[in-house]
């Protein structure tokens, strides 16, 4: 792909994973070799957003007219200045000839791209993630953006797009699998003066980095999202709430902002149309909790978060005592695709009861490491077996961790499943927000669940004493077991408390706080007895 009188295009990966490995040296050495050689002419280097393989960072990809593309792994400075001479160069000044073999040095730090981690993907909302800078409007507008909103002002009121939203079938992404557009409905309905749309980018659970990586890819297709949930519901103002442990997602999104009102997408009579819309950022202060609404609302009005009873709910009373709607970052990346290509193409991949696709992050024991888009309904052992190339042990597989705390642990005989709503409810669990946290035959799931556990309790607000106290005695019974002090009474005290915890917790925190030891005991309760046998072993 090349365009703009480029003959060549290199993308870099500027995501927090390739940063963190050191892609800003090999950014400034791929820009450094092409001035040398004068090929700015010829040449362009794009930072990108997110690759796809995190754990092979930096990645950078480059691809010139009519050939093939090429990606690079494990890329260093050195290395990517002899991609610009040893396969860039040779390539440009070999324009006759039809093929081209990569010298060897270079080829063993190339990744296929026809294999299964790439080609079995659906890529919508990471969809040009690995094409366009971030941090230029231009490059968004380019693949489309904001025609969407175009779209809807010129043409649509907030009903018909509640009523596109709701005939495509999207669903949230964060977790709760709620109908997208009921939730639209409940605020536009409700009457009040202010209304307001809210982005849920403060993802925290272990393993969770869908959210990040879609906001530091393309912050203006989330932004272009937003500003239609106003449009729809009839809220002039929304905020986007992002943990502070993203600062890249932070600035990228503030950066997007600034460039949309200077493009006349943000701010007053947008797009010479009578629909308003301001937009801002609140950084949350690293709580766990604050992804739950109400405590969101909270810390949005500058207040502690902690979650409140509901009803009444966000959409009929939020912030500020307003109408409120709140989606999640992968929700909203899909509402300007379907407002610009239809219900009918979103609903031609994923199933009948979830259609649309799934970002998920693939971490622990497994070889391919990093970020996926897949269609609902994909099996889970499609995902770790085919796709993640197994465990990088070489060991068997033993189960998989899903959506952190309000997931599950899903054994191997299970991973016929297929990703959706509908299948994980049989198994007492959910795909949650979409970490998958893989576990080889080596692990040992008890301590999974005391990790678990223990960030349960270290995240609780403690505003209420079923989560406080309940999160905190599990951890006592689970470090008592681990030590070899344990006994049965002690794992029917676990259950007694997770019964409590998931009727009597104020939020989705202290419900979900047991899921972790229930699904571990549940498939894989002989490693709890093995523990306890140890300790009658040796009293006798």
């Amino acid at each position: 792909m090349a365009s703009n009188g480029y003959v060549c295009r290199v993308f870099c990966c500027t995501g927090t994973s390739c940063s963190s490995s050191g892609c800003g040296e090999v950014y400034t050495a791929l820009n450094e070799a092409v001035q040398a050689h004068n090929l700015q002419s010829t040449v362009a280097v794009v930072p990108t957003g997110c690759m796809g393989l995190c754990s092979r960072g930096p990645l950078i990809k480059v691809e010139i007219e009519n050939r093939p593309p090429v990606l690079y792994q494990h890329v260093s400075p050195l290395i990517a200045r002899l991609i610009v001479v040893e396969h860039i160069m040779t390539v440009l000044r070999e324009t006759g000839k039809s093929t081209f073999t990569l010298p060897e040095f270079l080829s063993s730090c190339s990744v296929a791209l026809d294999m299964p981690f790439f080609t079995l993907q659906k890529q919508v909302v990471l969809s040009d993630s690995d094409h366009i800078n971030p941090e230029k409007i231009e490059d968004y507008i380019g693949i489309g953006g904001y025609s969407a909103l175009e779209k809807a002002l010129a043409s649509l009121t907030g009903e018909d797009v509640i009523r596109i939203i709701r005939r495509s079938g999207l669903r949230g992404r964060g977790g709760g699998g709620f109908p997208t557009a009921l939730k639209w409905e409940s605020a536009g309905n409700t009457e009040s003066r202010e209304k307001y749309v809210i982005c849920n980018a403060d993802e925290g659970d272990p393993g969770a980095y869908m959210d990040r990586s879609i906001l530091e890819s393309n912050p203006h297709r989330v932004l272009e999202g937003l500003i239609l949930a106003g449009f729809a519901v009839g809220a002039a103002s929304g905020f986007f709430h992002i943990r502070a442990e993203y600062p890249l997602a932070a600035q990228r999104v503030e950066q997007a902002i600034l460039q949309a009102h200077e493009k006349g997408f943000l701010g007053k009579s947008i797009l010479g149309s009578d629909f308003s819309f301001t937009c801002d950022i609140r950084v949350g202060a690293g709580a766990f909790v604050s992804g739950e609404e109400t405590a969101l609302i909270a810390s949005v009005e500058g207040r502690r978060g902690m979650p409140v009873n509901r009803p009444p709910f966000p959409s009929e009373r939020g912030l500020w005592g307003s109408p409120t709607c709140i989606n999640n970052v992968e929700t909203l990346a899909n509402v300007p695709l379907i407002l610009g290509k239809g219900e009918d193409w979103f609903q031609s991949f994923g199933n009948e009861e979830a259609p649309g696709t799934k970002v998920f992050a693939l971490s622990g024991k497994i070889k391919n490491r990093g970020l996926i888009e897949v269609p609902m309904g994909t099996p889970i052992r499609t995902i770790l077996e085919t796709m993640g190339d197994g465990t990088s042990s070489g060991k068997k597989i033993k189960a998989v961790q899903i959506g952190g705390l309000a997931g599950g642990l899903i054994p191997e005989n299970q991973f016929d499943l297929p990703m959706s709503y509908a299948s994980f409810q049989q198994t007492d669990s959910s795909i949650g927000s979409g970490g998958l946290i893989v576990l080889d035959e080596d692990d040992s799931v008890v301590e999974l669940t005391r990790f678990y556990t223990e960030f349960a309790v270290s995240e609780s607000c403690g505003k209420c004493a079923p989560c406080r106290i309940g999160t905190s005695q599990m951890l006592h019974y689970l470090d008592r077991i681990l030590e070899g002090e344990g006994t049965m009474e002690d794992i029917q005290q676990l259950k007694r408390i997770s019964q409590a915890l998931q009727q009597a917790s104020l939020c989705g925190l202290g419900r979900s706080a047991p899921n972790p030891f229930l699904s571990s005991y549940t498939y894989f309760h002989e490693e709890y007895t093995s523990l306890l046998k140890e300790r009658n072993l040796r009293d006798d």
